[in-house]
């Protein structure tokens, strides 16, 4: 695919985003996805953590290959489609690993009811879209604090790193990724149930967003910390905070988010991030959507610019 193209193609698959959001759930790959990984985590050994952890492997190992052998022949068959018609539907692929819309309706499904008081509507919103912990006596700021760490951690995990493997790699790096992350999501959670079986799938969640996540803070800090006019107070607080986090990866977005807004980001008896600075309220879930927006914006320019430089060190087109 030549850089011209590529460009185009994730121009073409943001704008399908801007417009259009996620199609329903029968139409998107990644339910496909979820689907595949709600019945194989049915269908995993009930005991011996040593059976489950294998399980668990050759699971991501066969879907990774299955993905990725997907996305190749996605790209294989666009080749012999007219231009045209061949970054469309490249452009459709691509929009299915990534969101950025549906992230910010997310969070103003949160913000609504918090604006009218409504904190059980908060908790019901925030539980559904956004996070897994027990939000049953989350408060105000407890919920517009959980609101914002998953839609920084997200502009990460569901917007920067599909689109930086969909620039190295093409179709098949973005839903690869794209099918690693959604094992971690459904699997990666140290319970009794599932701490070996998704073990693997969160090592290796880990390790592919080991540069996208730290992209993704280093973008915010930069031009989000621009635009509030306190760059220099959201580097301190993201390089400060960055490692509090259990994940090597989540604590990045999320203290870089906390540093830009000014606000404190604490998930009681885990973390705190921002120690020092404001509770948050309801309106700073919405200057985190537009940090969101923001972020997402820079890193396609950003993504697009680091195919350039790929294409110049090994002079010239790659797959």
């Amino acid at each position: 695919m030549s850089n011209e193209t590529l460009a185009i193609v994730l121009v073409l698959a943001f704008a399908i985003d801007v417009v259009a959001g996620d199609p329903p759930n029968r139409f998107h790959p990644v339910a496909w996805m979820g689907n595949a990984i709600a019945r194989a985590r049915r269908s995993a050994p009930k005991q011996g953590n040593g059976k489950r952890f294998v399980y668990g492997g050759l699971f991501l190992a066969i879907g990774i290959s299955s993905v990725g052998a997907i996305g190749w022949a996605i790209d294989r068959g666009c080749g012999k489609l007219p231009v045209a018609i061949a970054v469309v539907a490249q452009a459709l692929v691509l929009k299915s690993t990534f969101s950025v819309r549906s992230l910010s309706r997310a969070g103003r499904a949160v913000a609504e009811p918090l604006r009218r008081g409504d904190l059980i509507a908060a908790r019901y919103q925030v539980a559904y879209h956004l996070v897994s912990r027990d939000v049953s006596q989350l408060d105000a700021a407890d919920l517009s604090a959980a609101t914002i760490e998953s839609i920084a951690e997200n502009t990460s995990d569901s917007v920067v790193a599909p689109l930086f493997f969909f620039a190295i790699a093409g179709l098949p790096g973005a839903m690869v990724y794209r099918f690693v992350n959604t094992c971690d999501a459904m699997l990666g959670y140290r319970t009794p149930e599932l701490e070996w079986l998704g073990k693997t799938s969160a090592r290796v969640d880990d390790l592919l967003n080991l540069i996208p996540a730290r992209m993704t803070a280093i973008v915010m800090v930069v031009f989000g910390g621009c635009y509030e006019r306190n760059l220099g107070a959201a580097f301190r607080i993201w390089w400060r905070d960055r490692k509090l986090t259990a994940s090597p990866n989540a604590g990045n977005p999320m203290s870089a988010a906390a540093g830009v807004l000014g606000v404190s980001l604490e998930k009681k008896g885990h973390y705190l991030l921002g120690a020092g600075l404001r509770l948050p309220g309801v309106n700073d879930i919405e200057r985190a959507i537009g940090l969101l927006w923001v972020t997402a914006v820079v890193s396609l320019a950003v993504v697009i610019g680091l195919r350039l430089i790929l294409l110049t060190s090994l002079g010239g087109d790659f797959r």
